[in-house]
């Protein structure tokens, strides 16, 4: 297991979101929980120079382009890009360097995964540059990924069948448990036990970090298998939890 950073986007500035309350045309409920004074490009020096990788940056919605790339700019290779991406555009994004392109909604048509698009993807870039985001939701004891800025259900439930058939199709995947995403009271410890026994490609959980002692906590429950995000609980995005000693963490 291993912390994995972030720099997450909207209207072109590093901001940590509640994830479910992040709606097309309802800025009203939208909720912020930390807007940085700090570039993009800022954040990845940082992580560059902490040896940090494998981390992501998220583009929430338009006009975050620019600082996007700024931030592939500032650490070549160390950095996956995900908001947007498509099977025409992803190619360019690792060329102004992202190490793996991120996908989610380009994947889902109409509530299902499209395999068609899935596989001019893979096509496009290759399987070891392709993270699939199957970040869910809970509904009915179940979890289903969710999409189009985490607001509609699909019918793919995140089951150990499913994550083997998409291990073929890509490198990694990540999952943010929408429903804690950005609140800071407890992680989704069945979602995190559930993908450590199933998963057999790397793997990194985000979502509802509040305290130090959940790094061990994900350790545990996902026997080792598991990475980590964690975004608002950090010092560096408003919260208590010092980064320095996450970077220092080994378990």
């Amino acid at each position: 297991m291993k912390f994995r950073p972030c720099i997450d986007l909207h209207d072109g500035k590093v901001k940590q979101i509640v994830g479910g309350s992040l709606q097309d045309g309802s800025r009203q409920e939208l909720v912020t929980n930390f807007e940085s004074d700090r570039s993009s490009a800022d954040y990845a020096r940082m992580y560059a120079e902490d040896g940090l990788t494998g981390g992501h940056v998220i583009k929430l919605g338009p006009g975050n382009e620019e600082a996007a790339l700024s931030a592939l700019r500032a650490y070549p290779g160390g950095l996956q890009l995900g908001g947007g991406v498509t099977a025409d555009n992803a190619a360019h994004y690792l060329e102004a360097g992202a190490s793996h392109v991120i996908v989610t909604s380009y994947v889902f048509q109409n509530g299902q995964i499209d395999f068609e698009r899935l596989s001019r993807l893979v096509s496009e870039v290759g399987r070891e540059k392709l993270v699939l985001d199957l970040s869910c939701r809970k509904r009915d004891d179940a979890y289903y990924v969710v999409t189009d800025r985490w607001q509609k259900f699909t019918s793919f439930e995140v089951t150990k069948d499913n994550l083997d058939h998409l291990s073929g199709f890509c490198d990694e995947f990540l999952i943010h448990a929408v429903d804690v995403e950005g609140l800071c009271r407890g992680i989704e410890t069945n979602l995190v036990g559930m993908l450590g026994e199933w998963v057999t490609i790397p793997t990194t959980y985000a979502g509802g970090v509040s305290q130090f002692s959940d790094l061990q906590l994900v350790r545990d429950l996902g026997r080792g298998r598991i990475d980590l995000t964690i975004g608002s609980a950090l010092d560096i995005f408003g919260g208590t939890i010092a980064y320095r000693d996450v970077v220092d963490w080994r378990g």
